[in-house]
């Protein structure tokens, strides 16, 4: 290893699960090695514990007089000013509580007068919602530089309302440059939207810095997985547009022919709010903007490199990458392995060594087609992440190329799976929805 590859590279914050042991389906237990950030990750410990101070105070919010209902208030709604200053919002844009990146972008997608412009390699959550609103597909192409071209033709020669793109490839990693995006899509006359489920939890988001108009965010993946997201942007759309849903707490007056509804945020948040998810969001926004950002930023490269590097040294390994001149990226690695289905791989990477990965399409099944596959592992990286969790994943990714399997296994309704199965809880076939075996 060289001196880029430091072994002592070890978490930079504490988060939940670290001290887990889970049984291996040989006997035994080990230490978890958590790959699956990307999907969702463990909370902080900061936020476990304000979770927990805030538990005896949860109450109703916005109009109870009990102290435990105004705690809870001042709570929701300072909760709010958290999130803006983490994301430097400006004056005209305002933060609106989700369920999660989904949910607001759906949200979104109800407001925007107009045509909506997205690349085909967005995850679906910011592909989907556009469906119905207009929504014009840009083709990728095999660069970065070629694939701006072609969203300035596409934006320029016919007028859009919005750019719907990714922070960060939930696939690949790969960013892309979005203060230049925000640029071009404002030059064209259009706003941009940017899916930040994977890039927020790696990298400090300022929407007025980089011209940002509109961002939507997961608390799962913000290592705060309390049932919490966010939407955050102009308030205009939000204003003039239909409540997202009907009900409580979304307006000012009803009566029995008519209701005047409440202006953006309130008015996209009807009924009982998630207090305890959004308290966990705001704990999590201020844990991560009190670390420094170059010492964050360096531990998760490490790290990326020596995965990269170790699995480059294992035969039959192959890396998915969306953009040949993509010099920038967040620490997630996908990867095929010859002569292995990715289920498989990820089942034996769990039950003989203790190692969570992602395998299959990642909800990104346009962008896997372009790249030519019908399915792939995904390795992402975190916060508790440690150099021993790498080592630990590249070896067991050379033991089964190399010698194979120690165990058998067998795709039951959809899964792969250990047979037998001996690790207690489990059973073949418990993943609902899981991926084809043949991915």
């Amino acid at each position: 290893m060289t001196a880029v590859l430091d072994p002592t590279c070890a978490p930079v914050a504490r988060v939940t699960g670290r001290d887990l042991r889970v049984p291996l389906v040989q006997g035994g237990t080990r230490a978890y090695a958590n790959f699956d950030y990307a999907a969702s990750a463990p909370a902080l410990a900061q936020v476990a514990d304000r979770v927990s101070e805030l538990l005896p105070y949860y109450a109703s919010v916005h109009r109870g007089a009990g102290y435990a209902s105004r705690v809870s208030t001042d709570c929701y709604e300072s909760a709010r000013g958290t999130v803006a200053d983490f994301l430097n919002c400006a004056d005209d844009q305002v933060v609106v509580f989700t369920r999660n990146t989904t949910d607001a972008l759906n949200l979104l997608a109800a407001c925007v007068p107009g045509d909506t412009v997205v690349l085909d390699i967005e995850h679906h959550a910011n592909f989907l919602p556009w469906t119905r609103h207009g929504r014009r597909v840009v083709p990728a192409a095999d660069t970065v530089e070629e694939t701006i071209r072609r969203l300035v033709a596409e934006l320029c020669t016919k007028p859009a309302a919005l750019l719907a793109v990714t922070g960060a490839s939930n696939v690949t990693g790969e960013v892309l440059p979005l203060e230049r995006l925000a640029t071009i899509a404002h030059q064209c006359g259009a706003r941009i939207l940017v899916d930040a489920a994977q890039l927020a939890p790696h990298r400090r988001i300022n929407l007025q810095a980089n011209g940002i108009d509109y961002v939507a965010f997961s608390g799962h993946k913000l290592y705060a997985p309390f049932g919490a997201g966010v939407l955050a942007g102009r308030r205009d759309w939000l204003d003039a547009a239909e409540p997202y849903l009907a009900g409580g707490g979304a307006v000012q007056q009803v009566t029995a022919t008519d209701a005047h509804w409440a202006p953006a945020p309130q008015r996209h948040e009807a009924g009982s709010p998630n207090v305890l998810g959004v308290a966990a969001l705001a704990a999590a926004c201020d844990t991560l903007a009190a670390l420094d950002e170059d010492t964050v930023t360096a531990h998760e490269r490490r790290l990326t490199e020596r995965l990269r590097h170790g699995l480059e040294s294992v035969a039959g390994v192959r890396f998915l990458r969306i953009w040949s001149d993509s010099a920038d990226g967040v620490g997630i690695v996908a990867f095929t392995v010859d002569g292995f289905a990715p289920g498989h791989f990820a089942a034996y990477l769990s039950a003989e060594h203790g190692i969570g990965v992602r395998d299959g399409r990642f909800c990104a099944h346009p962008l896997l087609a372009r790249l030519g596959v019908d399915g792939a592992l995904r390795a992402s990286i975190g916060l508790g992440t440690s150099a021993e969790d790498v080592d630990r994943l590249v070896e067991a990714v050379r033991t089964l190329v190399e010698h194979g399997p120690g165990w058998d296994y067998a795709c039951t309704d959809g899964q792969w799976n250990p047979t037998p199965e001996t690790r207690p809880g489990l059973a073949p076939g418990s993943g609902a929805g899981a991926a084809p075996c043949t991915f």
